[in-house]
């Protein structure tokens, strides 16, 4: 399979381009600054570009998204727009320009997180832009055409970045593998419309 993913030199970017490579799939690796093609999701024009780039593929990959991170004090309404700009607009703008250059029966596999349902303190800009991105997922899958499949990974925290634990209380990271499967389902599966929990 020839799979974009956006966000690839990330965590879990790295993880999922190193186990996906060693089954002989194609991986083009898309990042702000670095990689196969540069891209920056805030920009509908860059996002066309990339896909300009990249030409025809089967599956698209998004562990990508900013969001603003810091105590409630400091929200407004730009500082808002981080995640609105990036992780919500960024990814279904993925999928709005990607549908005109995926192949039939391809997926879109995008990222949001347990934060929907449980939040955390300095992070409500995540948990509204992640419920945000579930609800495009469900009601894209009804009316995307030529068999093509829309989901979103759901983890919480993930083992590989301890740096956030401590954001997170009492929840039991997500491992690697978990977060790998995860994408499987969605990659290889027939699922659609579906918020995947690893």
């Amino acid at each position: 399979m020839k799979i974009i993913i956006v966000g690839a030199s990330g965590t879990m970017g790295q993880y999922l381009t190193t186990i996906l490579e060693k089954e002989n799939h194609k991986i083009i690796k898309a990042n702000r600054s670095s990689g196969d093609i540069q891209v920056d999701i805030t920009s509908p024009e860059s996002i066309e570009k990339m896909f300009k780039q990249a030409g025809k593929f089967d599956a698209l990959i998004s562990t990508a998204g900013p969001t603003f991170v810091g105590p409630w004090k400091n929200l407004s309404d730009q500082t808002f727009r981080t995640g609105i700009q990036g992780k919500m607009m960024g990814q279904i703008n993925l999928v709005l320009i990607g549908q005109q250059y995926i192949l039939p029966k391809g997926s879109f596999t995008l990222i949001t997180g347990a934060l929907t349902h449980e939040p955390q303190r300095y992070f409500a800009n995540a948990s509204a832009v992640n419920g945000a991105v579930e609800g495009f997922v469900r009601a894209a899958a009804i009316e995307l055409e030529n068999g093509i499949r829309i989901n979103a990974v759901s983890p919480t925290v993930i083992e590989d970045s301890p740096q956030y634990f401590s954001h997170f209380p009492g929840e039991i990271p997500t491992t690697m593998k978990q977060l790998e499967f995860g994408f499987r389902k969605s990659l290889f599966g027939t699922v659609t419309g579906q918020i995947i929990i690893p």
